[in-house]
């Protein structure tokens, strides 16, 4: 069975590599890959049997890997990595993937090897809502489909949604997706990560940059990740703006 490892950590590979390699039927394939973008070019390439995804990487984290991998009609075995304060034990155990917990052991991983498969669509959407103790704590991608299939953006890469007519822009860090889901829901799951600027509107509230009123008399927010594009807030959500960026001041 071919193995591909795929870690962020180049010590995490090297690890990996190394357990792997000693046991026996499974050959390590290299190179490995440093993140979600050049996995899936490798997967293309060496037609793995089995991948050992991180969970956590820059770009392309694990689970977008896997959610673009469930598209494909034929993809290799997902295994996930994670460190025990990203994902809750729970959580991977209730949606019956595959996974691993670091640092890997190699009886642990030989008998996630044994038991490897392609993780479901449904398991990954699970996998999105970690186990709280109170049973609703808000996801930590978001999931939309596209042209390309399903694609889980990252909470923290969000932007700002915009709602217009029955669909939801959400403009994140790699671009824009539209999304199924009405504004009111976005903002009660979300409503400690984002505010409302507008009655079409919320933006991520650790991307705030600056509030600036024009001669005309609107107000403009500015965005960190939309450069000098800004969004329009209306008059009576500038007192409630104003507020927030203030206890961020006072807060840093």
């Amino acid at each position: 069975m071919n193995v591909l490892i795929v870690d962020d950590d180049p010590q995490a590979r090297e690890q990996l590599s190394r357990l792997v390699s000693e046991l026996d039927g499974y050959r390590v394939l290299e190179p490995s890959a440093g993140n979600g973008e050049e996995a899936l070019t490798l997967i293309d390439s060496l037609k793995p049997d089995i991948v050992l995804l991180d969970i956590r990487m820059p770009g392309l984290d694990g689970l977008q890997v896997a959610a673009r991998l469930c598209e494909r009609e034929a993809s290799p075995a997902l295994i996930f990595c994670a460190a025990a304060d990203e994902f809750a034990v729970a959580a991977l155990q209730n949606t019956a993937v595959g996974y691993l917990m670091k640092p890997v052991q190699k009886e642990q991983l030989r008998e996630g090897l044994q038991q490897a498969q392609r993780p479901t669509r449904a398991q990954l959407a699970a996998l999105t809502r970690p186990v709280a103790t109170d049973g609703n704590a808000p996801r930590t991608h978001i999931s939309a489909r596209t042209r390309r299939g399903i694609e889980l953006v990252p909470v923290d890469k969000a932007i700002f949604f915009i709602a217009d007519h029955k669909y939801v822009t959400l403009r994140h860090e790699g671009g824009e997706v539209l999304l199924d889901e009405p504004l009111k829901a976005l903002e009660d799951e979300f409503g400690d990560r984002f505010v409302r600027i507008h009655r079409n509107a919320l933006v991520a509230r650790d991307r705030i940059e600056r509030l600036q009123r024009t001669p005309l008399g609107h107000f403009q927010l500015y965005l960190r990740g939309l450069g000098d594009a800004a969004l329009t807030v209306s008059r009576r959500h500038v007192a409630g703006v104003r507020k927030l960026m203030h206890n961020q001041q006072l807060a840093s």
